[in-house]
């Protein structure tokens, strides 16, 4: 997915109204990168990941340390065309499930208004995301995983 912007195609109209430089648009790197993919090489699906780390607003800070966007930004992922493009890249068409997991570590995890957006953004997809809150080791990830997502990986 590392030239999946590149390729679309605007209306002649919009080209006009946009700056165009003449480069070779199959040779740049107009995509999504997600930081990690977890793939069954047996049935070649694939489950794309990112991580997303913030601070946030617990014991001893104030509500503005809950300030940052990064959980905003893991909202791309809901957004029509790349799920259409993880689902097709990763073979996940299995809409009881999103094509891609969501890490939040940091205070984030913990902070009250933080988690309850993103409980609301991710609604009925509640296993898509996972809260690595501190002092938890990677086993807590590896059983969600385990528990939630590997079935779709079948």
């Amino acid at each position: 997915m590392k030239n999946l912007y590149a390729s679309v195609n605007l209306k002649n109209e919009i080209l006009e109204q946009i700056f165009n430089p003449n480069i070779n648009l199959s040779a740049t790197k107009w995509g999504v990168f997600p930081d990690f993919a977890i793939e069954n090489t047996k049935t070649g699906k694939i489950l794309f990941g990112e991580i997303k780390r913030q601070d946030g607003w617990v014991e001893g800070k104030n509500q503005s340390a809950g300030r940052g966007n990064a959980h905003e930004r893991s909202c791309k992922f809901f957004s029509p065309g790349l799920q259409k493009a993880c689902r097709e890249a990763g073979r996940i068409y299995d809409t009881r499930i999103l094509p891609f997991l969501v890490i939040f570590t940091g205070d984030i995890t913990r902070d009250p208004k933080r988690v309850r957006e993103i409980a609301f953004w991710y609604g009925e997809f509640q296993d898509n995301y996972f809260m690595w809150r501190p002092n938890e080791n990677g086993e807590v990830l590896v059983k969600h995983f385990d528990e939630k997502l590997r079935i779709y990986l079948d």
